[in-house]
């Protein structure tokens, strides 16, 4: 990456920015040091909010702009024209139609700042968050490693430059070992948290193993939110389930093992329920119970844990509502650290202690978590009630995080449900797009809507998938010009989904 053109500075939390003053490759202002080398960008000071780092390189002025997003995308992902107040987490591409060049930048997965880039006429800027909470971080004098900057040429076409872009910022984590499909059953899009027990649970994972016939590659059966005392989302103690429904999880682990499958197990770490309220991660008594949990469900012989819920409880907001700024709240109890830093401690503290166990990162940041979780739900909930959740939130992460695939960690497009809610002839296109391309296929088959007609599909579906999907890869062919791509190359084939209903896509569907 060359250097850039400007540096700016934010010390406090109501500051202006301020211009820097450049000695060599050293930007200075205000008692802060921005060093520039080789792409490494550190930054000294006693206390920081943000620093701006401007490129001015004028973009081609058709240029379609693409980025990324905080945690799950939210259906919103897309090429659009230049918006200079569009916010692109992490890593941005500029496409030129006229020329059909596809250039970027972004920096490398487990940076120490929240990073993001804005684009207009006349050059980009990469935004680099170093606030804890909502309030500046007192680094007293530390000096700190905030990002690797890197920049990306064309290579060939938009989708095999987001490609390269996505190895490059990923090429400094260990590599990952050849990792086994991902696949199986998860009881949320039927049951929702309600009206399930052991028994349902167990039907689950009978309903898996019977659908994988006998492939070798063993399916997993997760228990989903709601096994625990309090009612969904009302948070831990995570040390026992809810009496006289999971009255042994030791024994409902052992139980599915024996059916068959690989049992895995849903919870929120950071929150707990008396009083109600989100723990913080920056406290040490914290990670000592989060690692205590973790470590017991591994002892009751759980081989997969799905960790959820944490950032919209370390920040107090959803992805789409960090734009304006990552969060209102009060600085967190270690205010030394930024909070990237302390998101990424969080993460590190979850992968020590859990394992060999595989682990779920659901609602986590995904260019933190990348290398520290093995599966990552890359998009907002489908769902078993309103096709139109799916097709949104489901089609559109797929499209656009499918190249994170393999290289930050296994991407999880969410569940594809079969339930009587949902019309089956969308859902099995769906279920054969997920399958196709090799990522995790996780199935909520609600049983009062199987038929003999969705089981032979679903059976196709899983087996495909626990072969590691189609071996020619897929693309979308039309992901520049729609949200939710219904045309897909797989090797010299493209292959034609529908995903709207007859009267189109409905417009109010939450």
């Amino acid at each position: 990456m060359n250097e850039p053109s400007a540096v700016y500075v934010q010390v406090g939390p109501s500051d202006t920015l301020t211009t820097a003053v450049r000695h060599g490759a050293t930007w200075s202002v205000a008692g802060v040091e921005v060093t520039w080398s080789d792409g490494a960008v550190e930054v000294s000071a006693q206390t920081i909010a943000r620093v701006a780092i401007r490129w001015s390189e004028a973009l081609p002025a058709n240029a379609l702009i693409l980025g990324d997003a905080w945690e799950r995308s939210y259906g919103d992902l897309q090429w659009r024209h230049q918006q200079p107040e569009r916010q692109l987490p992490w890593y941005f591409l500029s496409h030129d139609p006229a020329t059909g060049r596809t250039t970027g930048a972004g920096v490398d997965v487990q940076p120490n700042a929240f990073c993001s880039w804005t684009v207009d006429a006349a050059g980009f800027t990469l935004w680099l968050d170093l606030r804890n909470g909502s309030g500046p971080t007192d680094l007293n004098g530390r000096t700190l490693t905030a990002a690797t900057v890197r920049r990306f040429e064309d290579a060939g076409t938009p989708w095999l430059t987001l490609h390269a872009a996505v190895a490059t910022m990923s090429s400094r984590l260990p590599a990952r070992p050849e990792p086994a499909p991902v696949v199986g059953a998860n009881n949320w899009y039927y049951a929702y948290g309600e009206n399930f027990d052991e028994k349902a649970v167990l039907q689950d994972a009978s309903t898996i193993v019977e659908l994988a016939d006998g492939h070798p590659v063993k399916p997993f059966s997760v228990v989903d939110d709601g096994w625990y005392p309090g009612g969904i989302a009302s948070g831990g103690p995570w040390d026992a389930g809810t009496p006289g429904v999971f009255d042994d999880m030791a024994g409902t682990a052992a139980a599915i093992k024996a059916i068959g499958a690989r049992p895995g197990l849903w919870f929120r770490p950071l929150r707990v329920r008396e009083p109600s309220r989100a723990l913080d991660p920056s406290d040490p008594a914290v990670l000592d119970l989060v690692r205590t949990d973790l470590q017991r469900f591994k002892g009751w012989g759980f081989e997969l844990v799905k960790h959820d819920f944490s950032t919209f409880d370390i920040f107090g907001r959803w992805g789409p509502s960090m734009t304006a700024g990552l969060t209102d709240s009060r600085p967190f109890h270690d205010t030394t650290r930024t909070s990237a830093e302390i998101v990424l401690a969080f993460y590190r503290e979850i992968r020590s202690a859990a394992d060999d166990v595989v682990l779920i990162g659901c609602n986590t940041v995904g260019h933190l978590a990348a290398g520290l979780v093995d599966v990552q739900r890359t998009g907002d909930d489908t769902s078993g009630r309103d096709w139109e959740r799916t097709r949104k939130m489901g089609v559109n992460t797929l499209a656009f995080r499918l190249p994170q695939h393999n290289r930050f960690f296994t991407v999880d497009a969410d569940c594809v449900p079969c339930t009587p809610q949902t019309p089956w002839e969308l859902i099995q296109r769906f279920l054969d797009l997920v399958a196709r391309s090799g990522t995790a296929l996780f199935v909520s088959v609600d049983p009062a809507a199987r038929t003999e007609q969705s089981d032979r599909a679903l059976s196709e579906g899983i087996r495909l998938a626990l072969s590691g999907g189609d071996a020619s890869g897929i693309e979308p062919a039309d992901w520049l010009v729609s949200t939710t791509p219904g045309s897909w190359r797989s090797g010299a084939e493209t292959i034609h989904y529908d995903w709207v209903r007859p009267w189109g896509a409905d417009p109010v569907s939450p």
